[in-house]
C-alpha cells in the first residue's frame, strides 16, 4: 500500500470510494443528501484539500483523505478494504506529513468516533449542525498531546 496525491484524473474513482463508504457507514443519511453532496465533492471540496489516496500494488484506490489548515476535512475507504489498517494508515500520513491535528466526525457515526479516538483524538467539542448548516450534529476532536 502506498500513499500518493490525488490529481484530478484520481477524482471519479475517489467519488466511488465515497459513495460506497457513505453507503457503508453513514445510514444516516437519506439518498436525497448523498445525491446533493455528490456533485459539491467532486466539483469543490476535492479542490479545497491537500488529497491523497492509498492504492495497493496494482494501483487500485481503496482510500483517501483530505486535509486543510491541520483538519481531516475526508477519510474514506472503500467498504471492502475497512478492517485492514488502510485508514490508519492515511490518518498516520495525514498527521506525520500534512500536520493534521484535528478533525470532525458526525456524532452518527459512532465507528468513526471510536477510530478516531483509538489513534488518540479526543472529543473537545460540539456543533448541532454539519459545515453546510443540515441538522447532523458533529463532534469536534484533537489529537492529544500525551
Amino acid at each position: 500500500m502506498k500513499i500518493v496525491p490525488a490529481v484530478q484524473s484520481n477524482y471519479l474513482a475517489l467519488i466511488q470510494v465515497w459513495e460506497a463508504s457513505v453507503r457503508a457507514t453513514h445510514d444516516f443519511l437519506s439518498e436525497e443528501d448523498i445525491t446533493a453532496l455528490k456533485p459539491l465533492i467532486l466539483e469543490h471540496y476535492f479542490d479545497a484539500v491537500d488529497l491523497r489516496c492509498a492504492k495497493n500494488a496494482d494501483g487500485q484506490i481503496l482510500g483517501f483523505c483530505g486535509v486543510a489548515e491541520g483538519n481531516i476535512e475526508m477519510l474514506f475507504v472503500a467498504p471492502e478494504a475497512r478492517g485492514k489498517g488502510i485508514g490508519a494508515l492515511l490518518c498516520g500520513y495525514a498527521i506525520q506529513n500534512q500536520q493534521a491535528t484535528k478533525v470532525d466526525v458526525n456524532e452518527q457515526n459512532p465507528q468513526a468516533i471510536g477510530f478516531y479516538q483509538h489513534l488518540g483524538f479526543k472529543v473537545v467539542g460540539r456543533s448541532e449542525t454539519d459545515g453546510q448548516g443540515r441538522p447532523f450534529p458533529l463532534l469536534h476532536m484533537v489529537l492529544r498531546k500525551d
